[in-house]
């Protein structure tokens, strides 16, 4: 009997308490920078920064590439959305994230946006923003004086 006890108190506390505290952080619209922490249809982001460009991955595991990865950029800014679909086979039980993953990034100043390079393999996206040698120059503006 004691047996049977302990192996169900294991596995309550093995039960993770993350979606719990996302389904929670849902209903507060007012904390929309608190959700990211504990929301599990999060993107995850690696970048890197050298001299010549800047590179951006992403974990996407499971979606094919040429439907189900958007990449865009505007005004600075680089937009990955993907999604992936839920096929219901079974009624068992799952854990993977389905639906919608985006996430922005800006990028650095000199970023060369017209020729940005993506690639996708094993799971892993590859965004390639080659930079330019040359940084813009500062601007200096005139300071006209009131009349």
């Amino acid at each position: 009997m004691k047996e049977m006890i302990m192996t169900t108190v294991e596995r309550q506390r093995a039960k993770s308490l993350f979606p719990e505290i996302a389904d929670f952080f849902a209903g507060f619209p007012s904390w929309p920078s608190l959700r990211p922490m504990f929301d599990t249809n999060l993107m995850r982001l690696e970048d890197e920064l050298t001299d010549d460009k800047y590179m951006v991955r992403a974990e996407i595991p499971g979606v094919d590439p040429d439907k189900d990865i958007e990449i865009t950029v505007q005004d600075g800014r680089l937009t990955i959305r993907a999604e992936r679909q839920e096929k219901k086979e079974t009624n068992g039980r799952s854990e993977f994230n389905y639906g919608s993953f985006v996430r922005t990034v800006s990028l650095p100043a000199s970023a060369d946006e017209e020729n940005i390079t993506a690639d996708y393999d094993k799971g892993i996206l590859t965004v390639s923003v080659p930079l330019r040698e040359t940084q813009p120059s500062p601007k200096r503006i005139e300071v006209k004086a009131g009349t």
